[in-house]
């Protein structure tokens, strides 16, 4: 059985798809660019406005689903560009002070509506 999560205070899908799932005691969230839900558009231009805003859309998903970034057990950094990996990991860092989760980060070619960062998680509920 499964659940599909949706909040208001994160982006609308842009796709066929849903901001999370929930099944089987986990979340799935979909990946988060750095859009702010009131504007539908990005944050900001750079990497870091990006970062911040899609870790707010996660904390929002996730709490839509009952669950915070504490009970995160995994996490998918997708990069444009890997020589934003400092910036990233230094926003990303402050969710995640104690026991953080499993984690990849990886640079690829192009990210949707040409973003800088999405990132995607799974959590326990």
């Amino acid at each position: 059985m499964k659940t599909v999560i949706k909040t208001d205070n994160a982006p609308a899908a842009v796709g066929p798809y849903s901001q999370a799932i929930q099944a089987n005691g986990f979340i799935f969230t979909a990946g988060q660019l750095g859009i702010d839900p009131a504007t539908g558009k990005f944050a900001g231009d750079d990497v870091a406005a990006q970062t911040h805003q899609a870790m707010h859309n996660l904390k929002a998903v996730l709490e839509a689903a009952g669950a915070s970034f504490d009970k995160v057990v995994k996490t998918t950094i997708f990069l444009a560009n890997m020589g934003d990996f400092k910036t990233v990991n230094g926003i990303y860092a402050q969710a995640f002070t104690d026991a953080p989760p499993a984690r990849s980060t990886v640079q690829i070619a192009e990210l949707p509506l040409g973003g800088l960062v999405e990132i995607e998680m799974i959590a326990v509920v």
